[in-house]
């Protein structure tokens, strides 16, 4: 009998694990031939398991606070954290102020409530990036970053020719963080940076910097639980920060 030729098709299906009994010999026997390809399959099979632990909780919530507000009484709070975040990713350009919601003059309320719905929804997809982001690869212990704290010039550079803007991770040691290094991922329309860091005791947390939020406006500080993840997010000019983390809300906000 002829085995049928092994196409992509079939390995995203064993990815998947939609594949009979039969078939699936064959392409593990066609993989263990092929290093390169069972590691490739290898990661993809991890991600995808990482994003059924991080969205399978999801699944059983009635509706998810995607778009909860900040208690006042720590705002003081996320502007440090912001403040600092943004002056040192947009190296001065970027400043932070929080920004009321007062309605525009000479627009429909039911316009204005059609953009806001509208862009909430795209802001609110910028927390859920983030947090696939960092549940993929903060657990990383070989290689959690593409280029390392050690080589923070070359980071810097690099990071920077490729968004397309002055970037660079903030000094964050005064909140109990340390860098650890960052990487370039793809993002809807671009590539999108992720700076990672840890604390003394190995909690990693990861800033996300997207620049395709030219078509939103600024916003107050928002947060959103993804699984186990919690993510502050907001938008400050072009750039969209989202500071993800598995611990609590409480801790990250302290």
């Amino acid at each position: 009998m002829t085995q049928l030729p092994v196409t992509e098709a079939d390995l995203q299906s064993y990815i998947d694990g939609h594949l009979p009994e039969s078939r699936r010999t064959e392409i593990e026997a066609y993989l263990a031939a092929r290093p390169d390809e069972a590691e490739r399959v290898l990661a993809y099979r991890l991600q995808t398991e990482t994003l059924r632990v991080l969205f399978n909780p999801v699944l059983s919530e009635p509706v998810p606070p995607r778009l909860s507000g900040v208690p006042q009484a720590k705002n003081w709070m996320l502007q440090r954290w912001a403040a600092g975040v943004a002056i040192a990713v947009a190296g001065g350009a970027a400043g932070w102020t929080l920004h009321g919601q007062m309605d525009e003059p000479g627009v429909s309320i039911q316009a204005q409530r059609s953009d806001r719905i509208a862009e909430g929804r795209q802001v609110a997809n910028l927390a859920r990036q983030a947090a696939i982001a960092h549940v993929v690869y903060s657990p990383d212990v070989k290689r959690p970053v593409e280029i390392g704290a050690d080589q923070e010039e070359q980071l810097v550079t690099w990071l920077s020719k490729r968004i397309g803007s002055k970037i660079q991770p903030p000094k964050l040691g005064k909140l109990g963080y340390e860098l650890i290094g960052g990487r370039l991922l793809p993002g809807e329309s671009g590539p999108v940076a992720q700076f990672m860091y840890h604390d003394s005791t190995g909690q990693r947390l990861t800033l996300y910097v997207s620049t395709e939020q030219a078509h939103n406006k600024d916003t107050g500080f928002r947060f959103a639980e993804e699984g186990p993840v919690n993510v502050f997010y907001w938008i400050d000019g072009k750039f969209g920060y989202a500071l993800s983390a598995g611990t609590n809300k409480g801790e990250l906000a302290r």
